[in-house]
Parts: structure tokens; C-alpha cells; sequence
């Protein structure tokens, strides 16, 4: 049986305790974020990142993102961090940002069709993050069945998604309801994927070589470059839904981009 808590004000430690039990036991969590809620899983068990994918009615094809608690544990999970990006990291995290990077190849994680990438996130949410520090990365994606409304306070996720959740926190509405930002640092230059709460703008105010679709150059047979139609980001190329998660679109959450 699901069991709600308050998230809110001093006395946390039942909330804490009941989450972080959860997580060990491979059950899944609701927890606030700065965009919108999430439904969580321990990142290092295969199975209760399966139970969160049937929990939301998606595939492998569509694996989550791993939220952290800090900026520091980027080099832990991922590997060949470029400069840009770093500094990326630097100026958003905490916040709606997602980076795509490739994944530290020794982890012993099975999070879905990622093609050896992982998409990483340190929220702007204080509590949720001294959760992290204590259950450390948790796979997360937007606390709703699949193609339906992001969660916007707890009882829309529980409406959604019932007993398949161990514990509900309840950290009230959140107050961004947009989807995090998600950047592809991969290749020789970061790459948009999707844009959310943070602007095209502000992201090349910290690194100007920022680049999106609409920049990378036309096939040499395209004769008709204005009836071409936009490029899908496919599955096997970004791991995460228009995400999630964290971080999905508010009102289509697992959609996927045309980006």
C-alpha cells in the first residue's frame, strides 16, 4: 500500500527515512523537482528501473535520466566530459538543465536502450537533493503515464499512478511546471535537443558554439531545403524522452521532439 509524506518545512525525517527504505528495497518514489514531479527508481537496479518504465506504460526505448545531488558526481557517472560542457554544468546545476553524455563504460546499470550515453541532472530543489545524497542517483522520469499531463503537485501523480508507487512526497505545487533544457555534449560540439526552461540564449552566453538542428548543414541532394521535414531525435541516439523528467512537456510529457 502507497503511503504519503509531507515534504515541506523542518520535521523531514520520516519522509526521508520511508523514501530512502523504499529505494533499498527497489520501489519506486514520487518526489518534487523545479520543473515537474518525478517518479523515481534506484539507477543501479535493473528491475526497479523496469517497475518505473511499466509504472509510466513506456519502453526501453525511452530510458530515463539519473538525477544526482551535486555537480561533482558528473566524472563518476560520466566519461570524456568535454570543457563546454563542464561548464554548462557549472553555470546550470543545480537547475533545469540535462546533459547527455557518454556513460562511464564500468557501471553496472541497466537503464534502457542508451547506446552508451547517460542523461544527467542536478535539480534545484534542496530537499530532493539531500535525498540524492542519501539513496545517491536515482533514475527519474515525470510522474505521469505515458503521453498524459506532467504532475504538477502529488495528487496528480497518485491519480496516475496509484499503488504501482511505494511512497509519495509531497512537496506541494511545484512552481516551474516546464520541462528542463536537454543538451547533447557527445559530439564535437553541444548540441540542443530540446529547449525548456532554459533559452538557446542563455545557454550561448556561456558557451557560444551552442548549437541546434537548424545549424547543421543540409544533405548536398537536398534540393528543396524548406519542404524538408525535421529530423526525429531518435531513441537510440538521445536516452531520454523530451524529458522526462524531470522533465517532460507539460502537456505531452512523452513526446518526442522533433528537435
Amino acid at each position: 500500500m502507497s503511503e504519503r509524506f509531507d515534504f515541506t518545512g523542518d520535521e523531514l525525517a520520516p519522509a526521508y527515512r520511508a523514501a530512502v527504505d523504499a529505494i533499498e528495497a527497489g520501489d519506486l518514489v514520487v518526489l518534487p523537482t523545479d520543473t515537474v514531479y518525478g517518479i523515481a527508481a534506484d539507477a543501479f537496479k535493473a528491475d526497479a528501473v523496469q517497475r518505473l518504465l511499466d509504472a509510466k506504460g513506456r519502453g526501453r526505448d525511452m530510458p530515463p535520466p539519473v538525477l544526482i545531488s551535486v555537480v561533482e558526481s558528473l566524472d563518476a557517472l560520466a566519461t570524456d566530459v568535454p570543457e563546454n560542457g563542464r561548464k554548462l554544468a557549472q553555470e546550470f546545476w543545480p537547475g533545469p538543465l540535462t546533459l547527455i553524455c557518454h556513460a562511464q563504460t564500468s557501471l553496472m546499470w541497466d537503464l534502457g536502450e542508451t547506446q552508451g550515453t547517460v542523461a544527467l541532472r542536478v535539480p534545484d530543489h534542496e530537499n530532493t537533493r539531500e535525498l540524492l545524497s542519501r539513496t545517491g542517483p536515482l533514475a527519474v522520469s515525470s510522474a505521469n503515464k505515458s503521453g498524459q499531463p506532467a504532475a504538477l503537485d502529488v495528487y496528480d501523480a497518485e491519480e496516475q499512478l496509484a499503488e504501482s508507487v511505494a511512497v509519495y512526497l509531497d512537496g506541494g505545487q511545484v512552481t516551474g511546471g516546464e520541462p528542463s533544457t536537454i543538451v547533447d555534449i557527445t559530439g564535437d560540439t553541444p548540441r540542443v535537443v530540446r529547449v525548456g526552461a532554459l533559452s538557446l540564449e542563455q545557454l550561448r552566453a556561456v558557451v557560444p558554439e551552442v548549437s541546434t538542428e537548424d545549424d547543421e548543414p543540409k544533405p548536398a541532394d537536398e534540393t528543396n531545403p524548406d519542404e524538408a521535414e525535421p529530423d526525429e531525435a531518435k531513441p537510440t541516439e538521445e536516452p531520454v524522452a523530451a524529458s522526462n523528467q524531470d522533465d517532460e512537456n507539460t502537456t505531452d510529457p512523452d513526446a518526442r521532439p522533433a528537435d
